[in-house]
């Protein structure tokens, strides 16, 4: 019997683990960003030899799963747009036609980031919490894909205590394989209570010397109607700013 009530304590104090686990990872995903909002970022690839591309962004979410992103500058990939509704991605290029679908591993701008770090919804909307553990100044998720379709199968974040935020991130395709690490950077109070990194960073092994970075120079709260999460609105876009 004692043996017994020890099991059952072990399991209960497990269970109160993994939920304390999930509401440190919502926080993560709301001191990030508000849920939902606007935000300017720039995103620059940088290859091996120090040869740089940058693109420019305007992006708006909403909820969940919701999530459009205005390309603004350079003036070759100017107002075309993506938009994420849950799994699901297009892109729509002006004067092509219709929106073609994109996957979460392809990129629209090439280098590290793919579309889902470029489209990224919350975390906790994507994975959930496996296994919690704790150091002196930061927690360790182990988190994995809710749904075979998430862009990696685990991640291993690393959060600040003190600050609730990510420090890095690094994601494991389902073969154990890392892919990539993300690194958060410059703490930046953006006002209206939102105090987050500034810059993120990645880097991976399967391509070697090569770098992107994503700088966000905006972001504040903002609540769109769910029409301009369409593809019919995706044309009209620009008409956001």
């Amino acid at each position: 019997m004692k043996k017994l009530l020890v099991l059952l304590c072990a399991l209960l104090a497990g269970a109160a683990f993994a939920i304390d686990g999930t509401q440190l990872l919502q926080k993560v995903d709301r001191n990030l960003e508000p849920e939902a909002y606007e935000m300017y970022r720039k995103l620059i690839n940088i290859e091996p030899d120090g040869s740089r591309k940058e693109f420019v962004l305007y992006s708006v979410k909403k909820g969940k799963d919701k999530l459009l992103a205005l390309f603004l500058d350079p003036p070759s990939e100017r107002d075309r747009a993506t938009l994420r509704l849950g799994e699901n991605m297009w892109l729509y290029i002006p004067n092509v036609g219709k929106p073609v679908r994109i996957a979460s591993l392809q990129s629209v701008i090439g280098g590290i980031f793919n579309n889902a770090d470029i489209l990224r919804l919350d975390y906790a909307s994507e994975y959930d919490v496996d296994k919690m553990t704790e150091d002196k100044d930061i927690y360790v998720l182990s988190l994995k894909a809710k749904t075979a379709n998430v862009a990696y199968d685990r991640l291993k974040m690393s959060v600040d205590k003190k600050t609730v935020l990510p420090t890095s991130i690094e994601c494991y395709a389902a073969s154990g394989m890392l892919i990539k690490t993300l690194t958060y950077k410059d703490v930046k109070d953006f006002g209206k209570g939102i105090k987050r990194p500034a810059t993120l960073e990645t880097d991976s092994p399967l391509h070697k010397g090569y770098k992107s970075v994503m700088i966000y120079g905006q972001i504040r709260a903002r609540s769109m109607p769910d029409e301009v999460f369409t593809l019919e609105y995706l044309p009209r876009a620009k008409e956001l700013r």
